[in-house]
């Protein structure tokens, strides 16, 4: 792996910076400010103090002016801080400026999200995806590593023509750094191989799916864990979670569904992070509906709303059908958020996974979303006919047999593409 710079083997003090060029835009900034606060200390960070800036246009150097540059770092100058960290993204030169400037290690909110997510990922495919968008991060980045060489080139008259040591270094670490790339692309084409094939031997099943998605932290985990006894990490923290995983329920009509939880959103998510996790987000492109988990309790719940069906329709998710859960009510204090959140969003359900509440309504929600493909049947099978016997205990869900004569009644639950092979059996 290649190393931007040499970071500090522990940051212990960082100063958060947000650059501002819109004064009405002040509530949206610290939101997102209050929002880098909660992922830096998810890295085990310390926050000595939040910084909004304000600049009347974007510099090329430092992205504010000169000033405003050297205030902030008298500031994280004066707080001790060992690293300032940008809610802004900034390009490389800019993050070399800013390191030259402040002599600490300063760095961005997509470096910040690329390393929770080196910390999170478990899985093969998430490790392979969080390096190769970690590597596609560092390539551009690397003329610092060498900028110390650069002036390496020969003495006397040979002038800008000849190459110094840094330079040819510097090609080498690329070359190496595109390899790199090119093989994980690779290893990842496989394992997302491995994975299309497990999904159509689910197809052949027919057994409906959804997909679980929402903000970062909106309790997609714990909704899962509660309704499939699933053991996944939940915890109150942003990105707890980053693989997706499937685990199966029995809706009330009788029908089996497969729930997927998903990588959770944030607001400015990377758009090489939008690429590099689109295969553990096509399962809500392959899913029958969506269950789109809020945390109700929070103000911007329809902002973290907004935020997720921007990437969904990245993804070209719009129009999939959905259930919207207002989680976490228990929470809620005032019932005037509830009532605009379920005028303003259609579909709505409350829940609160943690305490249990809603639970039956959602399993029931999901079984209408489902009702164009079960029906619900008595048949008169002939004892002859095992091999139909065999086929609605197989495919279908029974609820009820009894024998009449040389027949079998079977009462079942049954898909559509197996009701239309048992039409002719069916009871009167």
């Amino acid at each position: 792996m290649f190393e931007v710079r040499e970071k500090p083997e522990m940051v212990e003090r960082a100063l958060l910076v947000r650059l501002s060029f819109n004064r009405r835009e002040e509530d949206t900034d610290i939101s997102l400010l209050e929002e880098l606060e909660e992922l830096v200390t998810t890295l085990g960070i310390g926050v000595v103090s939040l910084e909004l800036g304000w600049s009347r246009s974007m510099h090329r150097k430092y992205l504010c002016g000169t000033g405003k540059a050297a205030e902030i770092v008298e500031l994280a100058h004066a707080h001790e801080c060992d690293c300032i960290v940008f809610d802004n993204q900034l390009a490389p030169s800019q993050q070399r400026e800013w390191e030259e400037l402040a002599q600490i290690c300063v760095i961005d909110r997509e470096e910040v999200i690329l390393d929770i997510f080196a910390q999170r990922a478990q899985t093969k495919e998430a490790t392979l995806q969080v390096e190769l968008a970690r590597m596609q991060y560092a390539l551009p980045r690397m003329a610092r590593m060498w900028g110390h060489l650069d002036r390496e080139g020969g003495s006397g008259g040979g002038g800008g023509a000849s190459r110094g040591m840094g330079e040819m270094q510097i090609e080498v670490d690329r070359r190496l750094a595109r390899k790199r790339i090119d093989r994980i692309k690779r290893e990842l084409t496989a394992v997302r191989s491995q994975r299309a094939t497990r999904r159509k031997d689910r197809e052949k099943n027919d057994t409906p799916h959804a997909a679980i998605v929402g903000y970062t932290n909106s309790g997609k985990s714990t909704l899962l864990n509660i309704l499939c006894g699933a053991c996944i990490m939940a915890k109150d923290m942003l990105f707890a979670t980053l693989d997706t995983t499937t685990r199966s329920i029995e809706l009330p009509d009788g029908q089996t569904l497969l729930l997927t939880d998903t990588v959770g959103f944030v607001r400015n998510l990377p758009h090489r992070l939008v690429e590099a996790f689109k295969a553990t987000l096509e399962e809500a492109l392959l899913a029958d509906f969506l269950i789109h988990v809020l945390d109700a309790s929070d103000p911007r719940a329809l902002e973290f709303f907004e935020t997720t069906m921007h990437v969904l329709n990245e993804l070209g998710a719009e129009g999939k059908p959905m259930i919207t859960v207002l989680n976490k009510i228990d929470k809620v204090e005032e019932t005037k958020l509830l009532d605009n959140l379920q005028e303003k969003l259609e579909n709505t359900i409350l829940l609160s996974a943690k305490e249990g509440l809603g639970l039956d309504d959602l399993r029931g929600l999901c079984s209408v979303m489902l009702a164009d493909r079960v029906r619900s049947h008595c048949y008169r099978i002939p004892q002859s006919r095992g091999d139909l016997s065999a086929l609605l205990h197989k495919d279908a869900k029974v609820l009820n047999t009894e024998y009449e004569g040389n027949d079998v009644l079977i009462t079942a639950i049954v898909p559509t593409i197996v009701a239309g092979r048992l039409e002719e059996f069916i009871s009167a």
